[in-house]
């Protein structure tokens, strides 16, 4: 296309050591590029040890794998009618051909061929490829059918022979079901019937004078089997040179010979040539209209139509291909058949239809396999022939050639080695090398040989790694490589190349088609990349239908759902984890320093749930990975991500906090240390460049982090300077807890089904519930959901929670029938049964739940034959209920809403506004501040003096009226709240750093006026908080007074403590609770 060729003699023109040379270029011109990208996916690849086709090393070896072949007898030199591309001017095999179907509109016609002994009769033939009638030799009907003669009263009561079940090729209206006995006697007359087989021989009138010199033989009606009613007139035109059942029909009958010149009038270009003088130089399928105006003119063309259908097209040149017959040399394939089929069965597919199914289909039917091609980039074939083609030297080697022609090659392209010649052994002169080169599938199929240069060197390394472990490529390789590999190892050493594969699917552009340059469908990879990293990239493909050998309509924003749904989550837990242990250490004074031994010790739920859940995938992940099934392994471990941010860091994040005591917050940092670096090492596969930068700083915390001492293994995690050099870790099955596992399934369950329920009434997730109502026949559930009581009422946001296996008299039991599998099994008897089972009674149900069995219209039905669903039968107006999928779990919550539930959300937003606001100021876990509140009215106030204890959980400090701020203290932040869920008007909320609280009524006792207490509160506030709480006296000249200000006297570390130590306080904020019950 960059030259500007169009054929085979703008090469020669040009010379072929130019033209290869363009090719050498295009080969090298993009190869830093793909490295880039390829480096940029994160996959890995040798580049400096890489192979290219063209290098002489990787053709030689190819040599070797045709000589090996030539010897043992599976090559030979055919004429075989072939997929041909006209643009490239050489034949493809079939698999080629199947690799680019397009559907195209093509003209159609029907053709009528005058018997010789009776001209006002014709036989009526269809075709899609007018270009091929030039070319007719003779007609094919099937001997078992039955055919008509018709008088055709639509066109001037002509008489023709066709098949009677296709008469709707010439008269379209009689296929329809309305079509009349009438209409059809206005149509046409039948005056004959006969078998196919009394056809059979009859001569017609050719179609055009181009081969009547073949009068003797051709043009006459042949039988074969092949003929079938699903189109056309049931008489089809054979032109043995354009069609494979044509020439073997025609080679049957004597038609046509071994040996001899096919009648085929079409050049390597596609055109015709001078033996077809009024189309002659013209490409044939821009001669489809002509031809059919000249059959018009004849009065042999019938009917003209086009027809929409399906095409091979070149996958090169984006051309159509035609079917021709050439000369070309075979790898006997259908010899070694039953091999290929066993050696199938050797290897491991996932998935396994396409090699049960496709790929097997395809080796049972496996045609002999055409592997020269007319082009001149490529490996030459090294085969040496005499002009007679009776003598034939195949060369293995360079050495080979050599010696047997005295010139030593460092290249083996054909402008180096076509002008080499052989003396002949038997007295023919001169041998020259046969002008095709290799089918680059050939070359495909021998890299397991050539990559290494075998059998010429690195034979070892061969030997230990032959047949592949595992390969892995698209669906379309189906008849591409996967059968190539296959047929060449098989004819080589009688196995396969490769003991397991995986199939991928095609990545189709979002529209469903073809991604295409052309049509600029599919947005830029590097964007891509650029905007959402190879990781998300990664993930989106790998857990998509594409690795279970589906389609995937490539959607940009399902990379981005990557990002926001699982890598962003993800960093997020990391991110929490390295705030927790900061404040751990700021707070210890000690180095966090990771220990498994911690950690298995923890009596913690969470913790023996999560370490449970983590070394079961990773059990999973080497289960299934074992059976290279990437299909099942990414959504599990997607899912994992999920239990770990939104449930056990969520459910945990108070406790890591150090909410709980600092031991229980090391406990709790030591399995997510654990929980994170094990899910990183066991990710890094699918996320590379991610799970990379997390190891980089979670190493950091292990002992042997920055350990030069070489009698320490290098793959130590820690001391490891990449996680790839890591090994995946095993599962720790003393830590894999079942029952832990399904406890949480159970907690998991049952809180979707809150959350299901409130949307249903509208009932947002911070308002609390007053009583939700869990229902289970399965006493399991219970008990998982009362030994997990306090994290369900915290999940369901729920003041209390009753529990009930009393199922029959909960709930309503109603029952449907498996409709699939019973209607199949009932068929007539199914109407019956399902009217019986619609008159179930209560006790009824109840009875088939416990026995599994019931009898309905005399037959017996089991759990599996009939649905039972659960309803509550409870006050529907009061309460809202929702069943599990598999009907074992029920749950109702109580939907009432008053003035103490608005309390409790009150409660919760200021807390919730609180945490917002300290997020907003860039404080971190461990900073301290106190808070104070403005508001107008009681509301907030009100619901502290109730629910203060989940307040100073959530906030770690005790929210105060603003009026007890003090007057000295650094202000943190200041925000003004309009949210109706915390007060009916603004709130003011301020954050503070620590300040002392001075008890002004204290020192009134000592201060002689209000200006002394002023100047000593002053003074006071504005020391280093942290010297001042320490001690119990501080002694201070105030206008040449020494004053003694006593600690828990005078002053307090904090306003709470004030508040308790101070009666006016306490009279004015009576709703503030004691410190003891705080």
């Amino acid at each position: 296309k960059k030259l500007g060729i169009t054929g085979r003699d703008m090469v020669l023109k040009m010379g072929v050591d130019k033209y290869n040379a363009e090719c050498r270029s295009i080969v090298q011109r993009y190869t830093k590029e793909w490295e880039t990208i390829v480096g940029r996916l994160g996959r890995w690849i040798d580049f400096k040890n890489d192979y290219k086709t063209m290098d002489p090393n990787f053709m030689e070896s190819v040599w070797w794998v045709f000589k090996t072949l030539f010897e043992k007898g599976l090559v030979y030199r055919g004429y075989k009618v072939m997929p041909y591309s006209t643009a490239c001017a050489t034949p493809l095999s079939n698999f080629e051909a199947g690799l680019n179907y397009k559907n195209v509109n093509d003209p159609t016609c029907v053709v009528s061929f005058p018997l010789i002994n009776d001209p006002d009769v014709s036989f009526l033939a269809w075709t899609t490829t007018p270009w091929t009638l030039p070319s007719n030799l003779s007609l094919c009907v099937n001997p078992k059918f039955e055919y008509i003669k018709i008088i055709d009263k639509s066109r001037n009561n002509r008489i023709f022979i066709i098949l009677e079940k296709r008469l709707p090729q010439i008269f379209p209206e009689t296929a329809k079901a309305d079509c009349t006995d009438e209409r059809r006697a206005e149509l046409y007359d039948i005056i004959g019937r006969f078998l196919g087989q009394e056809l059979v021989g009859l001569q017609y009138e050719p179609l055009f004078p181009y081969f009547e010199a073949l009068k003797n033989r051709a043009f006459r009606v042949l039988g074969d089997s092949y003929v079938t009613e699903e189109g056309g007139t049931g008489i089809v035109h054979q032109a043995p040179a354009f069609g494979e059942d044509d020439y073997r029909v025609c080679l049957a009958h004597g038609v046509v010979s071994k040996g001899e010149e096919l009648p085929c009038p079409v050049d390597a270009d596609g055109r015709f040539t001078q033996e077809v003088s009024d189309f002659a130089g013209r490409h044939v399928k821009e001669a489809d209209n002509d031809i059919c105006l000249k059959l018009k003119n004849t009065g042999r063309l019938v009917i003209k139509e086009s027809c929409f259908h399906s095409y091979p097209f070149c996958w090169r040149s984006e051309t159509p291909l035609i079917y021709k017959a050439i000369s070309s040399w075979f790898i006997s394939v259908e010899s070694v058949k039953a091999l290929l089929l066993e050696n199938n069965t050797q290897t491991y597919w996932v998935p396994s239809f396409v090699q049960e199914k496709r790929f097997h289909n395809w080796l049972a039917d496996a045609k002999d396999w055409a592997v020269s091609r007319n082009r001149f980039w490529g490996t030459p074939i090294p085969l040496w022939v005499s002009d007679d083609l009776e003598e034939m030297i195949p060369i293995g080697s360079v050495e080979e050639l050599y010696q047997l022609s005295g010139v030593r090659v460092t290249d083996l392209h054909k402008e180096s080695i076509d002008h080499i010649t052989i003396p002949s052994k038997t007295g023919k002169g001169l041998l020259k090398r046969v002008d095709e080169v290799f089918d680059c599938w050939f070359e495909s199929g021998s890299m397991p040989y050539a990559q290494l240069h075998y059998p010429f060197e690195n034979q070892e390394i061969f030997d230990q790694g032959f047949p592949a472990d595992f390969i892995a490529e698209g669906l379309d390789q189906t008849r591409g490589w996967f059968y190539t590999l296959m047929v060449i190892s098989t004819c080589l050493f009688n196995k396969p190349a490769f003991k397991n594969l995986i199939v991928n699917g095609l990545v189709l552009a979002s529209d469903g088609k073809k991604m295409s340059k052309r049509l600029n469908n599919y947005p830029n990879p590097q964007l891509v990349l650029d905007s959402y990293g190879a990781d998300s990239l990664r993930l989106y493909l790998i857990n998509s239908p594409v690795v279970r050998a589906e389609t995937l309509k490539f959607q940009e924003d399902g990379v981005s759902e990557v990002v926001r749904g699982v890598l962003i989550p993800w960093f997020n837990a990391f991110r929490f984890f390295i705030q927790c242990v900061e404040r751990l250490e700021m707070t210890s004074g000690m180095k966090f320093i990771p220990s498994n031994e911690i950690s298995k010790q923890s009596s913690n739920d969470l913790d023996i749930w999560i370490l449970a859940t983590v070394y079961n995938l990773v059990a999973f992940v080497h289960q299934e990975m074992t059976a290279y099934r990437l299909y099942t392994v990414v959504p599990r471990l997607v899912g994992f991500i999920e239990e770990l941010t939104n449930w056990y860091v969520r459910l945990n994040r108070n406790r890591l906090k150090g909410g709980s005591g600092e031991d229980e917050a090391l406990t709790g940092l030591n399995v997510l240390y654990e929980v994170v670096m094990t899910m990183t090492i066991i990710m890094s596969p699918f996320t590379p460049f991610f799970t990379e930068y997390l190891y980089q700083h979670l190493r950091k915390f292990e002992k042997y982090y920055g350990n030069k001492d070489d009698s320490i293994p290098g793959d130590i995690i820690g001391k490891s300077d990449s996680i790839h050099f890591l090994m995946l870790p095993t599962p720790d099955v003393s830590r894999i807890n079942l029952m832990a596992e399904s406890r949480f399934k159970t907690l998991q369950t049952a809180v979707t089904l809150v959350r299901i329920a409130r949307e249903r009434r509208h009932i947002r997730n911070n308002l609390p519930l007053k009583n939700v109502t869990v229902v289970s026949a399965n006493p399991a559930h219970i008990e998982a959901l009362e030994y997990l009581k306090l994290y369900f009422v915290d999940e369901i946001n729920a003041w209390n929670v009753t529990y009930s296996t009393d199922w029959e008299k909960m709930c309503l039991l109603k029952t449907q029938p498996n409709w699939k599998d019973l209607g199949k099994r009932l068929g007539k008897k199914m109407k019956e049964v399902a009217k019986g089972v619609a008159e179930l009674t209560h006790e009824q149900i109840v009875s088939l739940i416990n026995t599994g069995v019931i009898t309905i219209a005399g037959i017996e039905l089991t759990k599996e034959d009939l649905v039972v669903k659960r309803e509550f039968n409870g006050d529907a107006k009061r309460y809202e209920a929702c069943v599990s999928d598999d009907g074992s779990l029920l749950i109702a919550i109580d939907t009432t809403i008053d003035e103490e539930i608005y309390e409790d959300l009150r409660a919760r937003q200021l807390a919730a506004n609180i945490q917002r606001l300290r997020k907003t100021a860039g404080l971190v876990v461990q900073d301290r501040v106190e808070v104070f509140f403005e508001e107008s009215g009681t509301q907030i106030a009100t619901a502290l003096g109730k629910y203060s204890n989940f307040v100073i959980q959530r906030v770690r400090s005790m929210p105060f009226p603003m009026a007890l701020k003090p007057n000295n203290v650094v202000i943190v932040a200041t925000e003004i709240i309009n949210d109706t869920d915390l007060s009916k008007n603004a709130v003011k909320i301020v954050l503070t750093r620590p300040a002392i609280a001075v008890n002004s009524e204290a020192l009134h006792e000592i201060c002689d006026n209000n200006t002394m207490i002023e100047t000593t509160t002053m003074y006071l506030q504005t020391l280093e908080y942290e010297s001042v709480i320490t001690k119990n006296e501080i002694l201070v000249n105030i206008d040449g007074k020494l004053l003694s200000l006593k600690n828990k006297v005078h002053f307090f570390s904090n306003t709470l403590e004030l508040i308790q130590n101070n009666v006016t306080l306490k009279e004015t904020y009576p709703w503030i609770p004691s410190s003891s019950a705080l």
